[in-house]
């Protein structure tokens, strides 16, 4: 069947099952949807859902109804329709009609007034205005970031639906092999950790899971796309699992040499990007390093991705769907479920996950409707790597920072900005509540501030009680003790202040403003210096943390070199990392369901993927395949 006939079958089969009267004026692919136009559609409405859901049940594909054109209600007349129909407890704070595609989005800082009991509001304004709403909500604390990105996509919402048509064509397309292959290439990210980059390959498909770098001092590393078996003019989809550098760092560079294709990730993914991105290129250049690409780069990027919801089933190719399941490892991290051809073949890619609740995340998905090939993090894989229970962990990172305090030393914490950092900062203010720290201003950078921003504005990403709290609008991360730094006053003020906490970025010391703490503080004996992520092999912060004593940090403005010993002390608690260790993901192999017949182990050093490799050949009975950068195999 040629692809003109697939669309052709999928629109007799919309036009057979909705009646006349609806009055249907085109049926377009917009991305993964179908969207389906009609002149009356209260008669679709009128109907209930039931309609609807048959025909996504025939065609198993996602479909969307939208008002032609001619028959929505004008914009000033729907705008003052939605105000009264729309309570004033939602605090509505902006809304933006989309003519391209008849949605009108609703900013408000109380989403669930917009929405109503089951969806009622929302119904009633589809009914009223003929406009299809989108429920947005307003960000808790200022975000300079969402703000740019929302404004992006009603900027390019022309180009965008243009966009999503070409995608629709594409993945609504006949399937030209009838041979079923599926091929595995290590891009990145094997035997080491860091520029996470995978490419599955089918006869129809190359879909590519993650594209990070590998942060390293001086010069940072890249996946290997010059292979022969990666082209970027074949690349149909790309997957984000979650927005850390060493996953998502590279995909501008991706659009700087003309991929245009469609990127999946979750919402709030979308967001921590950017604000990644912009601080890459911005201390890139202030360190002197060469950025592989830039912010128009990165604007190209951002424009492409296709957001989706966790358990949301999506068609990304002719033969491959994608479903995004909870990774339990920073904020909207996912795992990947490829479901491909007809039941085929199913691979699921952890990314980075937690086994465990956290006082941020929920515990990363275990179940999936089928799965022949796990593809499983391993970070944490050496026998050593058992972290203490998390309240022990809280407790002796509890005790670290006391004991700095009371001798009236600073404590500096370098963190990663996304997930951590607000760990971090939720464990300190309860602790300096609950009365075990004494009262003490904690210095937060500015970076990890627009990325707490982030998280309040997705709060149901987050766990149950931390949602709870900012639905009631007890936000855990304005606490008093919190300072933002976000001038060089600021930072003076943190630095001749007396017994104080700082959290600044980066986790890891190859780069950021905790560079410029470190130098400053490193030669004080009072102070401590306290790891709480894990520090990849090579980086400053996992020589320190394995005894080097003396760095050269450049002096900022002067281009110098200094000589810095470290005379603080160094302290690394390991029990609040986002990863899963050696317990948990052995927990996981038993717990998943259903039983993979393949496991591929990545993300961990040569030495640990080697260890977890034979425990688990040898105690769990899996066929285990331990693949290095630039391998290739197939997996079925």
């Amino acid at each position: 069947m040629s692809a003109d006939r697939i669309v052709v079958s999928i629109r007799e089969t919309i036009l057979n099952s909705i009646p006349r009267e609806a009055g249907i004026t085109k049926i377009e692919f917009e991305g993964p949807k179908i969207a389906i136009y009609s002149t009356n559609p209260l008669v679709l409405l009128e109907r209930g859902d039931e309609l609807i859901r048959n025909i996504v049940r025939t065609l198993k594909k996602r479909v969307v109804v939208r008002a032609d054109p001619e028959v929505r209600m004008r914009e000033d007349e729907a705008r003052k329709a939605i105000e009264e129909i729309v309570p004033p407890e939602a605090e509505i704070t902006g809304m933006y009609f989309d003519h391209n595609t008849g949605e009108v989005e609703i900013e408000a800082k109380k989403p669930g007034y917009v929405i109503g009991k089951e969806g009622q509001t929302l119904r009633l304004i589809i009914m009223k205005t003929l406009w299809r709403p989108r429920v947005v909500r307003t960000p808790p604390l200022k975000s300079v970031t969402v703000e740019q990105v929302r404004r992006l996509f009603r900027s390019k919402s022309e180009e965008r639906i243009k966009f999503l048509r070409d995608v629709g064509t594409r993945i609504h397309r006949s399937i030209f092999f009838k041979e079923g292959r599926v091929r595995i290439v290590a891009l990145g990210g094997f035997q080491e950790v860091g520029r996470s980059a995978i490419l599955v390959q089918t006869p129809e498909s190359n879909i590519l899971l993650d594209v990070g770098i590998k942060p390293s001092y001086p010069m940072d590393e890249y996946p290997y796309l010059d292979l022969s078996d990666f082209d970027v003019d074949s690349l149909d989809a790309v997957v984000i699992t979650h927005a850390h550098l060493d996953h998502c760092g590279f995909l501008p560079f991706l659009f700087k040499y003309g991929y245009r294709g469609p990127v999946y990730a979750t919402e709030p993914t979308m967001y921590l990007m950017k604000l990644l991105y912009e601080d890459y290129i911005e201390v890139g250049i202030k360190e002197g390093k060469i950025v592989p690409f830039d912010m128009k780069c990165v604007a190209e990027a951002i424009s492409h991705i296709i957001t989706l919801k966790y358990g949301e089933v999506t068609d990304i190719t002719p033969d491959v769907r994608l479903t995004l399941h909870d990774a339990g490892h920073i904020l909207g991290s996912a795992m990947a479920h490829l479901h491909i051809g007809r039941g085929l073949f199913n691979i699921v890619y952890t990314g980075d996950f937690k086994f465990e609740r956290t006082r941020l995340l929920n515990s990363a998905d275990s179940r999936f409707p089928r799965v022949e090939a796990l593809i499983m993090e391993c970070t944490y894989g050496s026998a050593s790597d058992v972290m203490p229970p998390r309240y022990e962990t809280e407790r002796q990172f509890i005790k670290l920072v006391g004991k700095t305090l009371e001798r009236g030393g600073k404590v500096l914490i370098p963190v990663l900005a996304v997930g951590r950092a607000q760990e971090i900062m939720m464990v300190l203010s309860e602790a300096i509540r609950s009365k075990q720290l004494p009262e003490a201003v904690i210095y937060v950078e500015g970076m990890i501030q627009e990325a707490t921003a982030i998280h309040t504005t997705f709060p149901e990403y987050l766990s149950q009680s931390v949602k709870e709290r900012i639905y009631r609008g007890e936000n855990p991360f304005t606490s008093d003790e919190f300072v933002i730094v976000d001038s060089p006053s600021k930072r003076s003020e943190a630095l001749e202040i007396g017994p104080c906490v700082i959290m600044a970025t980066s986790g890891m010391l190859v780069g950021g403003p905790v560079l410029d703490y470190l130098r400053m503080l490193a030669p004080g004996e009072k102070n401590s210096l306290i790891f709480v992520s894990y520090q990849i092999e090579g980086t400053l912060g996992s020589r320190i943390l394995h005894g080097l004593r003396e760095v050269f940090l450049h002096e900022p403005g002067s281009g110098r070199v200094q000589l810095v010993k470290i005379n603080m002390e160094v302290h690394s608690v390991q029990g609040f990392s986002g990863h899963s260790d050696r317990r948990q993901l052995i927990s996981y192999l038993h717990r998943i369901t259903p039983r993979p017949e393949k496991v591929i182990l990545c993300h961990g050093e040569r030495s640990k993927i080697r260890e977890m490799a034979s425990y688990i050949r040898r105690r769990l009975g899996y066929t285990v395949i331990e693949m290095g950068n630039t391998d290739a195999i197939r997996v079925r």
